[in-house]
């Protein structure tokens, strides 16, 4: 089965993923940090049962993976496949998660919070992905009482995330806005509506790839409905500067551009080795250039699919190999992956 982020339909020029992230406790039951090692276990192992018949809720197939069991690099794959976070990466207590085979649903059991939901998707919006994490959590809550305050809404193990305990986020491709004068404006801009703005894949403060996620700073005090037109409404102004800016740069710099684009696709399609930031750096104007229609090929690729799958983690446990090498096996992965030009 594709994964959700090798998809093909529904993708947009700059719109690459939507994602909707929801945390909560249960109600009497100490937070994950405060609980011990039999505690841990005691209340995964009733998560487990209480949400086996989680496919009453939908047509969704779940996989149960105990976290706390994994070798590191598994743990890393997940890590890079936006699954876990990095504090859930160096847990040695129990966890687990419960993952659609297409990774684009799951709940995390025990990690920061007792839970966290999560909805991904290249092509559906943030509310169509609300609404799917709203019945999820509603399953969920049938089966636990959440700790939850009437003047504060949802207890978290974090204080950003009392309220709503939802995060929206969008990650965008802005390959010509992040490079304007204007982007640095706008990044500040966004502080001012509960809006923050950062690299998606980044090394020593240089951004890889021209990704951003831009996503909601708190939830206190609002909605999930105002978190969603929020990060909705500043997403789609990034998304209208950075149109602009293309159908400028297209009208006067065309052929330049088309150079740039049939390069890095020549480098991608024939190198023998690639370090991430090449890669990256290729693959995204490779994207602009087969969404923005300068060339075409011979079926549908999801560009941010290829993004993920060459990240460390991912690329070396797909080989199963620690001793060849990473970069060859990148250009390896690339050139199978990237389909012919037509």
């Amino acid at each position: 089965m594709l994964k959700w982020y090798e998809k093909t339909e529904g993708q947009h020029d700059v719109f690459v993923a939507q994602r909707i992230r929801l945390v909560r406790n249960i109600e009497h039951c100490n937070f994950p940090e405060k609980m011990s090692a039999q505690e841990s276990r005691d209340l995964l192992e009733k998560m487990k049962q209480e949400f086996s018949d989680i496919r009453s809720v939908s047509d969704i197939e779940y996989d149960y993976y105990d976290i706390d069991s994994m070798d590191a690099r598994s743990k890393s794959m997940l890590y890079e496949r936006r699954i876990i976070n990095k504090a859930l990466m160096e847990k040695s207590e129990p966890a687990g998660i419960l993952l659609a085979q297409d990774e684009a649903s799951g709940i995390v059991m025990n990690g920061d919070d007792h839970i966290k939901l999560f909805e991904h998707s290249c092509s559906e919006a943030l509310d169509e992905l609300w609404a799917k994490a709203d019945v999820l959590d509603d399953y969920i809550n049938s089966h636990f009482s959440y700790a939850y305050s009437e003047k504060y809404g949802y207890l978290t193990a974090f204080p950003t995330n009392v309220g709503t305990g939802m995060k929206a986020s969008v990650i965008m491709h802005l390959p010509l806005l992040s490079g304007s004068r204007q982007f640095k404006t706008l990044f500040n801009e966004m502080g001012r509506f509960g809006i923050t703005l950062k690299n998606v894949y980044a090394e020593n403060g240089e951004n890889f790839g021209s990704l951003y996620e831009i996503s909601n700073q708190k939830t206190l005090g609002q909605t999930e409905e105002d978190i969603v037109e929020v990060v909705t409404k500043m997403a789609n102004q990034l998304a209208d500067s950075e149109r602009k800016l293309r159908s400028v740069a297209l009208r006067n710099h065309r052929v330049n551009i088309e150079d740039e684009v049939y390069k890095s696709y020549g480098v991608l399609k024939y190198a023998r080795k690639l370090t991430v930031k090449e890669a990256m750096t290729y693959l995204s104007h490779v994207r602009k250039g087969v969404l923005d229609g300068l060339i075409s090929t011979e079926k549908p690729v999801n560009i941010f699919g290829i993004m993920m799958e060459i990240q460390s983690a991912n690329l070396l446990g797909s080989h199963n190999s620690e001793s060849e090498e990473p970069d060859a096996l990148r250009a390896e992965y690339v050139r199978k992956h990237l389909p012919n030009l037509i």
